[in-house]
């Protein structure tokens, strides 16, 4: 068996393949809406089990977005940003170097703009300032801007507690707008903390949704009757694929509007970008995931993310053009750099032996550039199964690391209890930042690895492939693909179907592409369907008939609708 995504480590376990139950509720429901019964199964799968959770899903409206004033201190925010307007105050937005951070910039300046005010942009350098509000940051923004009477943190600022407490010492108020954790120290000194974890819903949103509800809510106060903030759904789509934050409730509803305006935008820098990424037409969040986002992201990792955000409001189309050809040069760089990265990497997991004995995956390199840390250790994570942090470390010592986890660990949890052997640390669950010191580095894998051992299982430790349903390829009917394609976009927490389909026949030798891919056509009682197979063994291919996990995916070509499999894994079948 090969998986599509990544070849596995020599040493990694081989998943377990599960098909999850069937609801009982399901075929009630297709009774009930008329709907296909594979259709039904995926959705009471995911908790709707009525006609009208199910109309509410798959055509939901802009109508239904909730008021933007529940959010925690949005009312103290709207109210602190349209005094900096009344007044002619000078504003600065300080933002983050990753999509997310760069599309909530844009959005926050746009929106400020509609409003008469000209707010200066800054955006850290990665390698100079680091993540986050920070006291390099501070100096340099000062330069540059003098200091401001009103600062806007986006995606950033939640645990800048003593940073925070300097810039109010300096006479400058600030509001904060971001979806990270809290400090366990508490909230910041700030005018306004518009965050969801403050309070008991919208927990799902990444910044340019917060910023999104921001615009909503200054509007509500104060409308303005020549800005649409509907046009904005692209850079909020765009922010929120990215950013890889849970695709459901408002989040779903707005990425699904937002993919709409992507693919017809009149936004010059990002018509730009669509081109030189080869994106046209009919997009979906995979086009935002593996197209769009890396090439906005690579600016950031290697250098400034000042280029992708000067790209997202350029108004020129010859700038834009030269923005996005930067943005392809860096997103090639970055790849490169990457690759270097990963092979090092794996040579370190290859040298630790046998993985069984491992329960998290730590490992560090003066050779690494900080910028692509964080997407190795997800490629290694994804692998291997455990929860993985990489440390880049610099000529002083000092490391920046970037860490990835697992279902049932969590990263900010393990950090914490690490607290001792850190400089600083935080995050999510599943993805968090530390930094530490390259003579602590065995101390801290021995107290991380620890904390993983008590916490994860040998059943968590194997991965399994779960598919969520057993289909015949004559299921796939033509009134279960047009419903099928309601269930987007798909992404965290509305998950794209995987599906098996026992003892199909594949038409061999089929159609090699660039030399590892595999396209070939699939035969199973009569029905067919034409497959591609990433990364295929093209050379030790399972003997036939074979077992296949697949996703069933759309594209539209030439302003026609196709639909085709995708291989996940495919074994000998049994």
């Amino acid at each position: 068996m090969a998986l599509a995504s990544e070849l596995p480590l020599p040493n990694a376990r081989q998943p377990r393949w599960l098909v999850k139950p069937v609801p009982e509720v399901a075929e009630q429901l297709a009774a009930d809406t008329g709907l296909p019964k594979l259709l039904c199964l995926l959705l009471a799968q995911r908790g709707f089990t009525s006609p009208a959770q199910v109309r509410d899903f798959l055509v939901p409206k802009l109508a239904s977005l909730g008021d933007p004033n529940e959010l925690p201190e949005m009312e103290a925010a709207v109210a602190r940003i349209l005094k900096a307007v009344d007044e002619g105050q000078k504003v600065a937005l300080y933002g983050d170097y990753d999509v997310d951070g760069v599309t909530s910039m844009a959005l926050m300046c746009l929106t400020l703009r509609a409003y008469g005010v000209q707010p200066h942009l800054f955006l850290p350098s990665r390698m100079d300032e680091g993540y986050g509000l920070s006291q390099d940051g501070f100096a340099r923004l000062f330069e540059e801007f003098g200091k401001p009477d009103l600062l806007i943190a986006l995606d950033c600022g939640t645990t800048s507690i003593q940073e925070l407490r300097w810039l109010r010492e300096q006479g400058v108020d600030c509001v904060i707008i971001d979806h990270h954790e809290l400090s366990p120290q508490g909230r910041p000194e700030c005018m306004a903390l518009v965050n969801p974890k403050l309070g008991n819903k919208y927990h799902y949103f990444c910044t340019a949704g917060l910023v999104f509800k921001t615009a909503h809510a200054l509007l509500k106060a104060r409308r303005l009757p020549d800005f649409d903030l509907k046009s904005s759904l692209d850079l909020v789509a765009l922010g929120t694929v990215a950013d890889l934050v849970p695709l459901v409730e408002e989040n779903r509803l707005l990425v699904r509007r937002g993919l709409e305006a992507l693919a017809q935008t009149e936004r010059i820098g990002i018509r730009a970008l669509k081109e030189a990424a080869g994106v046209e037409g009919f997009l979906q969040t995979h086009h935002v995931s593996f197209r769009l986002g890396p090439r906005l992201n690579a600016a950031g990792r290697l250098d400034t993310a000042f280029t992708s955000l000067q790209l997202l409001l350029a108004d020129d189309p010859l700038l834009a053009s030269e923005f996005a050809a930067l943005l392809e040069s860096h997103n090639r760089d970055r790849q490169a750099v990457e690759q270097n990265v990963y092979a090092e990497a794996e040579q370190m997991l290859l040298a630790m032996g046998d993985l069984e004995a491992h329960h998290a995956i730590v490992l560090g390199s003066r050779n690494w550039h900080p910028g692509v840390v964080g997407i190795v250790a997800s490629r290694i994570s994804r692998i291997a199964n455990r929860p993985t942090i990489l440390f880049s470390f610099d000529e002083n010592g000092m490391g920046k690391g970037s860490g990835r986890s697992i279902s049932g660990f969590s990263l900010v949890e393990a950090i914490d209890i690490c607290r001792d052997h850190i400089i600083r640390g935080g995050g999510h669950a599943m993805a968090a930042g530390v930094s530490i010191t390259e003579d602590k580095l065995e101390v801290f894998r021995s107290a991380f690895c620890e904390a993983a051992k008590r916490v994860l299982s040998e059943e968590a430790l194997t991965p399994v492939l779960e598919m969520d349903a057993e289909v015949r390829l004559a299921d796939l009917t033509y009134d279960f693909l047009q419903n099928f394609r309601l269930m987007e976009p798909f992404g965290q927490q509305n998950h794209e179907p995987l599906f098996l389909c026992r003892r199909v026949m594949p038409r061999l030798p089929g159609r090699t592409m660039k030399e590892k891919h595999l396209r070939v056509m699939l035969s199973q009682e009569g029905a067919s369907m034409e497959a591609r197979w990433f990364n295929a063994p093209l050379q030790n291919l399972p003997k036939p008939p074979w077992d296949i996990a697949m996703r069933v995916q759309r594209n539209v070509w030439r302003g026609e609708e196709q639909w085709q499999l995708t291989l996940d894994a495919v074994r000998a079948a049994e």
